[in-house]
């Protein structure tokens, strides 16, 4: 599902985008996809366990007691966007045991969204740099937990080291709205990016040519 500009009036069938939910182990996925998803979503969790404890660290979020160990599936539908959008949304694994099946899981997709724990920022170099490397627009979103300190997205921005071009927000993951208008970011952002790769290729045209 790549994306596509429609050549229709507003209001005919919407425009039909995949989006990937990735971050670190805990940073919020499962929550998002589920707070956003008009179906009931989807959902691979299972308990951890103690067989998991030495790949899967709980520092910052010993509350945790489940994870995703396939993916998280959910459906918003955006009927008043400038483009009526329907969205299929991929929530990610967080470990970066299972970096195989996020490439399976952005196969197709327009973009990602990388859900940044500031607790534990460490977990989310593992996901810019994947997108980064398979060359997929991303925003990162930050999601701010309850206790946790309030950091400003260009703080996080520079301890990414991620470029001007890359949007950085604040979400609460739990919030409907909020995580409606960061889906909202990277598809405007996913535009901009393809038009601007459409400008850099295109054959040049000189007075000959025309």
């Amino acid at each position: 599902m790549a994306l596509r500009t429609p050549s229709r009036p507003h209001g005919g069938a919407p425009t039909v985008l995949k989006i990937v939910i990735a971050g670190g182990f805990g940073a919020g996925k499962t929550t998002a996809v589920g707070a956003v998803s008009e179906i009931t979503p989807l959902s691979t969790e299972e308990y951890l366990t103690e067989a998991s404890a030495d790949v899967d660290s709980l520092a910052g979020v010993e509350a945790k007691q489940t994870t995703t160990v396939a993916f998280d599936f959910g459906r918003l539908s955006l009927p008043d966007a400038p483009v009526p959008l329907e969205l299929f949304l991929f929530g990610t694994p967080g470990q970066d045991r299972f970096v195989d099946l996020w490439y399976d899981l952005s196969r197709g997709a327009v973009g990602a969204v990388v859900l940044v724990d500031t607790r534990r920022l460490e977990s989310s170099f593992t996901p810019v740099s994947f997108f980064e490397d398979i060359h997929l627009p991303f925003v990162v979103a930050i999601n701010q937990f309850d206790g946790a300190h309030r950091y400003h997205p260009e703080q996080v921005r520079t301890a990414l080291e991620l470029p001007a071009s890359v949007p950085v927000v604040t979400c609460d993951a739990r919030d409907p709205n909020h995580v409606a208008g960061v889906l909202l970011t990277l598809v405007d952002h996913a535009v901009k990016n393809a038009t601007t790769s459409r400008v850099h290729h295109a054959p040049s045209t000189t007075l000959q040519d025309a």
